[in-house]
């Protein structure tokens, strides 16, 4: 048996972060990973999709080059260089990741991990022992429980094909979709995205997805929302897929099909013996992170409660202080997420429709980047910034941006929502010119 002050399960963002973080405070930490540092995130999420989209990015500028004046030929797709630039990227970050890991604090454990009861795991035969245990599995993606479901990729399993296929089905626009199309569509395939909902990105504000669906429309992106697929079957000429949309019976067939419809919680093993409690999101958590269990905690995509990286990671930082017996000032209810399709998308807090089923009075001002003198300089135009502040206090109630590097600008927001600072305050701070906070400030002006 190896006594340990924390024992952290699974390192990626929420679990790395939290042991350098607890090192850093004195406490020996073991931190047990089944697969490789950095986790879903770093291998075969945010980090390797990121460096797609920086790809996708480079080629579309080279199409769109006649408007500075340069004249190029047809544009060659390489998708071989692509791939090997993001496993090239993804490996320093993980080594990265390893070097602080290296401390004398920090224990890393190779294995997966077993509850024997609340304060003993197991790991490849060996026991380890802390008063507090921290869960962060993360997730894996889900799938419909639809007729050849098999037949279609994972988000994993795209981010391993080395070679393009012709034409992509996506099935589902949320976010990890719409990033998917974006990057595949400017490499040159032919994509479909086909999503349940009567919008795309559900989760945004109607007005900044409606923009983005009309953008990837004129790309050549096939955006199919109110469809519900219910079959994936090979045929002769790739994989059919059929749904119903709007009532009629339709589909399509494409090469490749990637199921991107949401991601569930990676459970561990003995949490029966245990005592944690479970729900269908996944491990039950007040809000410092604790579960039912004394000493147990669970943090990041397990938990179910936002499968976020950076949220992982915050959540980390709660339950540390928690553990510590200290407070946090960490507002885990004022999160950003983006999208980093091109345009890129971003938002944090509540939509207006959010906030019209929940009874906040509000107002809403809009600017636009082709008002921008930075904007139309870079030649990127596209795009709008939504605020939507309480009518009571001016406050910034939700932030939703569509444009050029939309998940930087979000952050302005974000702070000003974390300091509870009303817009107005916001509006006064000076902005440099040219650049595109501008238009983040031109509608915070307009209250």
């Amino acid at each position: 048996m190896i006594s340990t002050d924390i024992i952290i399960i699974g390192a990626g963002p929420g679990g790395y972060e939290m042991a350098a973080e607890a090192a850093h405070h004195g406490k020996k930490v073991v931190i047990v990973e089944r697969d490789l540092l950095g986790g879903t995130c770093l291998n075969r999420g945010c980090i390797p999709t990121k460096a797609l989209c920086r790809n996708a990015e480079v080629i579309n500028t080279v199409r769109e080059a006649a408007q500075f004046g340069v004249t190029t030929g047809e544009v060659t797709v390489d998708y071989g260089v692509a791939f090997a630039r993001k496993e090239e990227v993804v490996k320093q970050l993980r080594d990265g990741v390893a070097m602080l890991m290296g401390g004398d604090s920090i224990t890393v454990v190779n294995g997966e991990a077993k509850f024997v009861d609340a304060k003993t795991i197991e790991v490849a035969g060996e026991q380890y022992t802390a008063p507090a245990i921290v869960i962060a599995t993360g997730s894996i993606p889900r799938g419909l429980p639809i007729e050849g479901a098999d037949l279609a990729m994972t988000s994993d399993d795209i981010l391993a094909m080395q070679e393009l296929p012709k034409s992509l089905c996506i099935v589902g626009g949320g976010v990890i979709g719409m990033e998917f199309a974006s990057v595949f569509s400017s490499f040159g395939v032919e994509v479909t995205v086909v999503e349940f909902m009567k919008e795309i990105l559900p989760p945004f504000d109607k007005d900044i997805a409606k923009r983005l669906k009309t953008v990837m429309s004129k790309r050549g992106v096939n955006i199919l929302t109110q469809a519900a697929v219910n079959g994936i079957h090979k045929t002769d000429d790739g994989l059919e897929i059929t749904f119903d949309h709007k009532g009629k019976a339709k589909s399509i067939v494409a090469e490749k099909v990637l199921m991107s419809v949401g991601r569930q919680a990676v459970l561990p093993e003995g949490l029966e013996a245990a005592g944690v409690e479970t729900s269908r999101r996944g491990i039950e958590v007040d809000n410092n992170m604790m579960t039912n269990v004394e000493g147990i905690y669970a943090i990041g995509d397990v938990n179910g409660r936002c499968m976020l990286a950076h949220a992982a990671s915050a959540q980390g930082s709660v339950a540390l202080a928690h553990i510590l017996g200290e407070k946090s000032n960490v507002k885990l209810d004022i999160v950003p997420s983006a999208v980093f399709t091109t345009p890129e998308l971003a938002m944090v807090g509540l939509t207006e429709q959010q906030c019209e089923d929940q009874g906040i009075e509000i107002v809403t001002a809009k600017s636009f980047f082709r008002s921008n003198g930075k904007a139309v300089a870079m030649g990127e135009t596209d795009g709008m910034v939504k605020l939507i502040v309480s009518s009571e206090d001016l406050t910034i109630v939700g932030c939703h941006i569509c444009g050029p590097h939309a998940a930087d600008l979000i952050q302005e927001a974000v702070t000003a929502m974390n300091a509870g600072m009303p817009v107005t305050k916001m509006a006064s701070a000076i902005h440099g010119h040219p650049t595109l906070s501008e238009v983040v400030m031109a509608a915070a002006k307009q209250f």
